[in-house]
Order: C-alpha cells, then sequence, then structure tokens
C-alpha cells in the first residue's frame, strides 16, 4: 500500500507495439488490454495503476531490417499506433504537442506520443527523417545496438569516434523539425557529439546511471551534467540489467554465450532467448531502492530538473521486485518520499520535466 498524492508518469519509452506485432500480428481482438492482458507488461488497468498520464509508445525495428525494409518496418509501426489509438479513442489520444499532451490529460486519457528507436529507421535520409516527424514521430534514438552510417551505438564497435557530418545534420534538422533527439543507445562520443551541436533539449528516452550500473546503455557522470545547460532529461531506465551492476555482470556472461553459439551480441533476436534461457542464473531482481538510487543520482549529477522515467516495459524481460510492469510507478514514487521528496519533485519527475522539454524542444524548431 502506497501513500501520498497520486502521481502522474509521461514515461520516456514503450515497446508494446512491436510486442503485439510479434504476439498476435497487431490484432487487437486477439488481447484484452482493456479488462487484463497477461501475455504483455502492458494493459490500460495497469497503465491506470501505474499512474501513467502520458506514453512515448516506441516504433521500434531491428536492426537486422535495413534499408528500404527498415523504413516500411518503421511506418508499418506508426500505422499501428495510430490504429491502436483510434482503437481506444476513450482511453488513448494521439498527440505531437505539448498543448495536446495537455489536453489529452485533462480529459482522462493517456496522451500517445511516437518515438523512433533507432537511426536505421530512416536509411540516411534526410527526406525520409521529414516524413517520419510528419507522420507523427516527435523523438528519433539516434542508432540502436548497431552502428548507422552516420553515429557509433553504444554497443556496438566504434567506427566514426561519434557523428558524421552527416550525422549533425540529421541533429540540425530534428531540431528544425521539433524532434527530441534520444541519446539512449548511443556512444558516449555521440552523446557528448550532439550535445554539443543540438539547439534544443535532448532526451535519454530509457538509460540510467553509469556510475552505478556500468552498461555501455547508461549515461556517464559528465554527459549528464550537460543536461542542466541543454535543458534536456534523463529518464531513467528500469530494467535489470541498466539498474544493478550484478546483473550487468551476468547481462555480458549472457553475451558471451551467444557469441559462443555463433549469434550476434548486438541482436535482440540472438540475445533475448538467451537471456529467458538464463534467467535461473540470474541474480535477483534489484530492489525499488536500487532503481530509486539511479533517480537520485542523476539529480544530484544533473539536478531534479532533468529527471524523468524511461521504463522500457514490454522491451526487456527482468525488472526491480514489485515492478514487472507499469503497474509498479507507485512503489518507485512511495521510495522517493522516503527518501525526502518533495511533492513537487515527484511531479516534475513523473511528468513535468518532460513536458516541460517538449515545450523548450517545440520552442526551439524554426
Amino acid at each position: 500500500m502506497t501513500s501520498g498524492a497520486p502521481v502522474g508518469v509521461i514515461d520516456g519509452h514503450n515497446d508494446l507495439p512491436w510486442t503485439l506485432r510479434d504476439h498476435c500480428g497487431y490484432d487487437l481482438g486477439a488481447v484484452d488490454l482493456v479488462g487484463g492482458e497477461p501475455a504483455v507488461q502492458t494493459d490500460f488497468p495497469r497503465l491506470a495503476a501505474g499512474g501513467v498520464t502520458g506514453q512515448f509508445w516506441s516504433v521500434y525495428v531491428p536492426c537486422s531490417l535495413t534499408g528500404a525494409e527498415a523504413v516500411q518496418a518503421t511506418r508499418e509501426q506508426i500505422d499501428f499506433v495510430r490504429r491502436f489509438a483510434d482503437t481506444y479513442p476513450d482511453r488513448l489520444a494521439l498527440c505531437v504537442t505539448a498543448d495536446e499532451v495537455d489536453a489529452a490529460i485533462d480529459s482522462g486519457r493517456v496522451a500517445s506520443l511516437i518515438g523512433m528507436e533507432g537511426g536505421h529507421s530512416i536509411d540516411s535520409s534526410l527526406d525520409t527523417l521529414r516524413e517520419m516527424h510528419e507522420r507523427g514521430a516527435r523523438y528519433m534514438t539516434l542508432t540502436h545496438n548497431e552502428n548507422v552510417p552516420w553515429a557509433d551505438s553504444a554497443t556496438d564497435v566504434p567506427l566514426l569516434g561519434g557523428l558524421s557530418d552527416l550525422g549533425r545534420e540529421v541533429v540540425a534538422e530534428m531540431n528544425r523539425l521539433g524532434m527530441f533527439v534520444d541519446l539512449s543507445h548511443v556512444s558516449d562520443a555521440v552523446m557528448r557529439d550532439a550535445l554539443a551541436v543540438t539547439t534544443a533539449p535532448v532526451i535519454f528516452s530509457h538509460s540510467s546511471a553509469r556510475a552505478l550500473a556500468d552498461h555501455p546503455r547508461n549515461v556517464p557522470d559528465d554527459v549528464l551534467a550537460t543536461l542542466r545547460d541543454n535543458g534536456g532529461v534523463c529518464m531513467v531506465g528500469f530494467p535489470s540489467f541498466f539498474v544493478s551492476q550484478r546483473w550487468v555482470t551476468w547481462f555480458f556472461e549472457c553475451l558471451d554465450v551467444v557469441a559462443a553459439r555463433g549469434g550476434d551480441p548486438r541482436s535482440f533476436d540472438d540475445v533475448d532467448p538467451v537471456l529467458r534461457e538464463r534467467l535461473d542464473s540470474a541474480p535477483a531482481p534489484p530492489t525499488v531502492a536500487e532503481l530509486a538510487d539511479h533517480v537520485d543520482h542523476v539529480r544530484d549529477v544533473a539536478g531534479i530538473e532533468h529527471v524523468g522515467l524511461g521504463g522500457d516495459y514490454d522491451g526487456a524481460s527482468s525488472f526491480p521486485a514489485g515492478m514487472e510492469d507499469v503497474s509498479g510507478y507507485p512503489l518507485l514514487f512511495e521510495e522517493l518520499r522516503s527518501r525526502g521528496y518533495a511533492e513537487s519533485d515527484l511531479a516534475a519527475v513523473g511528468s513535468g520535466n518532460v513536458l516541460r522539454a517538449l515545450r523548450d524542444m517545440e520552442s526551439a524548431a524554426s
């Protein structure tokens, strides 16, 4: 049982669209998202229990899809999110601006935004980037698990040492359009390059603190510190291997197994089955307190105005105990209350910071 005022959440990253593609071929009639659907980590009762008032739905496509295939799969994912919102108009409202987010929340619906996960979705084309913005995408993660021709990934062998000239053009065009530059998944050098050239706030849609869990997907302190001047937000990720150093160690042991079997440690399709197979040997799930430690750390380094939440639900298989699905956010807020966070701080972390950054990003667009 939690206490205190309910805290609304605008979450940075949820992979339900791709999960439903895998689970039921996008057939919303085959799942019970209204009554409760045990096959996924996200449904309407649990969104309500978690206090989720806004969600960036990830339109992820795997790095195994490249070129025109990746672009077409991204269009497919965006079309599904639009159909998802149209199917449940009393529960979801598709949004492309901060004002629309406010209106959706005021109407009691989950404000639904679209985020592309990986620059391979645009096939190195600024014209395709503009198309995806027109279709409703309001962030793009510059890479996923593999490099793109113009930016290095955190989990691939670096080839560029940061952003190429085209990469800097991509960032500039995202600034001009009004689309968050999302620096989750990118190399440290790309983080620093993007922050050096962007004219708008950036986000990390689902990344935690490197100082507490030494995973390359997490954010080092020098980069967190730059968010103070940039105005951006680090949306703390919940998967166990971003939260706990024990899980980081186990995760990389799993990657060694993938490689020994001839798989690609960068490929979700190769890695996820091994993670699931080896869950019996995994450490105990992290505690909510360990997750709260990441919120504390980002606050201490970047400032309370630069902390958000990016659960990564339906995109990972292990989370802190009690937070295995989207109903779990109140447990984190109760832990933060016990540490002395004011209600205004909780509101900022839950939704206020990313909504302010969205407005600032829009204002910087031309």
